[in-house]
């Protein structure tokens, strides 16, 4: 079982591929959505107050963080490279745009735009190094390609 879980993707049927990324982008969905709150203003502490406080925590963003890794880990080692980004990195970035999105600014306080990139830059970068690290881990030595997994000749 652990053989099959651990297989590089490009050995396995494209239903089971397919699925096992699907798993991949809903389990990254569901930690981004867990770990952060959905609206990411900023809130002032009690009426009057100079002193804001928002609703994303340290232990959610560690976890987060944690879960992203372990997943692009997990990805890297099975399937091409620009994989795990995809499916990994694609999806909370997808929410964190959606999210900012939906909150309407005055137009001198936008900042959402260079927040979200600056994130999303972050996201993909830990992404792309947790799965290029993980797949030095691979069993066998094999020089695939950055999408498909085909081998160079």
């Amino acid at each position: 079982m652990t053989e099959k879980l651990l297989r590089p993707l490009r050995t396995r049927p494209w239903p089971e591929r397919w699925l096992t990324r699907l798993l991949g982008a809903t389990a990254a969905m569901a930690v981004y959505l867990l770990c952060l709150p959905w609206d990411l203003r900023n809130r002032v502490e009690f009426p009057g107050s100079l002193g804001e406080t928002t609703p994303v925590v340290g232990p959610g963003l560690a976890v987060l963080g944690v879960a992203l890794i372990a997943l692009a880990a997990y990805f890297g080692h099975r399937d091409a490279l620009a994989w795990p980004l995809l499916v990994v990195a694609v999806p909370p970035a997808a929410l964190m745009y959606v999210s900012f999105r939906s909150h309407p600014e005055p137009p001198d306080a936008e900042v959402w735009p260079l927040t979200w990139a600056f994130f999303t830059l972050v996201i993909a970068a830990g992404v792309l190094v947790a799965a290029s690290v993980a797949r030095r881990f691979r069993a066998e030595a094999v020089e695939d390609g950055w999408v498909t997994g085909a081998q160079r000749s």
